[in-house]
């Protein structure tokens, strides 16, 4: 077999078949095949496309380039959550006891953000002692008993992906459906989970700008999923605003608190419920989606899913303290209020340049090697269809150094005003399964 003919084939529109595609991702992960040969094939990729078949195929080919995590110790249907990356997504803090709290075991293995996007082992740091390593032993139990653990990513966990990703970041080659998709679910399905729930984003906010896009890659990574024997469901949710009111790790756990005590902002509460309602029915612990959603309303209001939120504090050496007093969370030395300079309702607010402003406050990285700063970030004051007045906070920067009014004119600049009342757009547009 040869890496020329199948760029060719590629490069032609036809099919490769599954023993090509193993040959390609098997040679490149052990350096046999070079980069220029791998950008030919993912350029032909980027213009010809994959079917169903071809891209389940390369999502199980990158799953098996490195370690899988085995997950059969642990009891009942393993389910996971993934979104595709958005400003001030602190579902995962949430979804994780809430879940849990109803008998479904998330196994899970996230990741640091990167850019705007914050990731959630970042924020799971911001909580003093907390630990992201365990032992695997230590790892199955805590999902054998609390139904809930989360840690980062192991480092040989589809190395295939890493390499193409990489490549593709550099040659032009990234916004690929079919290797965005296998992308995502080679690392699930690499994690060992039986059933998966994505939150494919969309808008401004968002890594898929438009709809459609959004539509077909939610569309891909389901398919995927039911190919190789996985039950997955997506969601297509709106990020034309930031989630929620805070963009910044020790902020959003302080939100994510909130919510499990179910007093959070409005629209993190619905995606929560939305989405764990899914897990929960593919995780066989409902009768259907109502039921589940019904089930979860209830212990964001009875107080068990914060006590589960507090148990896997505790299982993982944080300090289940901070649920009762946020003030142990990092603090920052300055707070800024970004205030309304005209009347209106907020028509837009610009996701993506406020995530942009939070990682220029410290709290995100422009490259893998930056160190963060847990404390600072954003907290929105004002939501889309709210009125304002002159002199009304809009925002307020939480820093640990003094601003320029550079900072706090480009926060202003990302909130948008109509004379008339906006209609707040639909949260969750789409469920694809």
């Amino acid at each position: 077999m040869r890496m020329v003919d199948i760029i060719e084939k590629k490069r032609d529109g036809q099919q490769l078949s599954q023993a090509e595609i193993e040959f390609l991702i098997k040679g490149y992960t052990e350096d046999k095949i070079p980069d220029y040969q791998i950008s030919a094939w993912a350029m032909a990729v980027y213009f010809q496309g994959m079917s169903a078949r071809e891209t389940a195929d390369l999502t199980i080919a990158m799953a098996d380039s490195g370690e899988r995590v085995d997950l059969s110790a642990i009891k009942g249907i393993k389910v996971d959550k993934h979104s595709t990356g958005g400003v001030g997504d602190t579902t995962t803090l949430v979804l994780g006891p809430l879940v849990a709290a109803a008998g479904a075991p998330v196994a899970k293995m996230s990741g640091r953000g990167l850019g705007h996007t914050g990731g959630t082992i970042d924020k799971l740091e911001a909580i003093p002692g907390f630990h992201i390593s365990l032992g695997n032993d230590q790892f199955l139990e805590n999902v054998n008993k609390l139904k809930l653990a989360v840690v980062g990513q192991s480092g040989n966990l589809t190395p295939a992906d890493k390499k193409l990703y990489e490549l593709r970041d550099v040659t032009g080659t990234i916004n690929s459906i079919p290797m965005i998709a296998s992308s995502i679910m080679s690392k699930k399905i690499a994690s060992g989970a039986d059933a998966i729930v994505l939150d494919v984003k969309t808008g401004n906010g968002a890594f898929m700008k438009s709809l459609q896009d959004s539509e077909a890659l939610a569309q891909t990574m389901v398919e995927i999923g039911n190919r190789v024997g996985r039950k997955t469901v997506a969601l297509i949710s709106n990020m034309d605003q930031p989630l929620g009111f805070a963009i910044g790790n020790a902020l959003e756990v302080r939100e994510a608190i909130e919510t499990l005590q179910g007093r959070g902002p409005a629209d993190l509460t619905e995606l929560c419920l939305a989405l764990g309602a899914h897990m929960v029915v593919l995780a066989e612990k409902a009768e259907n989606y109502d039921q589940a959603y019904e089930r979860l309303q209830t212990m964001l209001t009875t107080g068990e899913a914060i006590d589960t939120f507090k148990k896997f504090v505790v299982a993982q050496g944080g300090d289940p303290g901070i649920v009762d007093h946020p003030q142990r969370l990092a603090q920052t030395a300055y707070q800024f209020d970004v205030k309304a300079t005209e009347s209106g309702y907020v028509e837009a607010i610009a996701a993506e340049e406020i995530g942009r402003i939070a990682m220029m406050l410290g709290a995100g990285r422009q490259t893998k090697e930056d160190a963060i700063d847990l404390a600072v970030g954003v907290m929105l004051a004002k939501k889309v269809g709210d009125h304002v007045t002159p002199g009304d906070t809009l925002a307020t920067l939480y820093a640990n150094q003094q601003q320029d009014q550079a900072l706090a004119q480009r926060t202003l600049q990302a909130f948008r005003f109509s004379p008339q009342p906006i209609q707040v757009p639909k949260l969750i547009q789409q469920v694809i399964r």
